[in-house]
């Protein structure tokens, strides 16, 4: 079974989340304008890489929050994770707790 670290729970089996899909992808801003064409393409065309990839991620059986994940899709790998507050960090506790401290010396 795949582990997947809800950023605020900790690691979970992935059983207890929902993959909300590629991550990043901008809403057109007047969708009055788009053809069938172009809202077709915003709502079902995605990259699907082979590779390292960002996806939305929801802890739908634990806290209910959604966050973006780096995952390598080859490997299943998780290579990091962002919430809304903070950026990107890698899942090796040594590299979240040293972003921790730049963050409180820019303060």
């Amino acid at each position: 079974m795949l582990l997947i670290e809800c950023p605020w729970c900790g690691p979970r089996a992935e059983t207890e989340f929902s993959c909300g899909g590629e991550a990043d992808i901008v809403r057109p801003v007047d969708t009055d304008t788009l053809t069938d064409q172009q809202w077709g393409d915003y709502l079902f065309m995605r990259k699907n890489p082979r590779g390292v990839h960002r996806e939305q991620w929801l802890h739908a059986q634990g806290c209910r929050r959604w966050f973006k994940a780096q995952r390598d899709t080859v490997s299943y790998a998780f290579q990091g994770y962002q919430t809304f507050e903070r950026p990107l960090l890698s899942l090796d506790n040594s590299d979240a707790q040293a972003g921790n401290k730049q963050e409180g010396k820019a303060s």
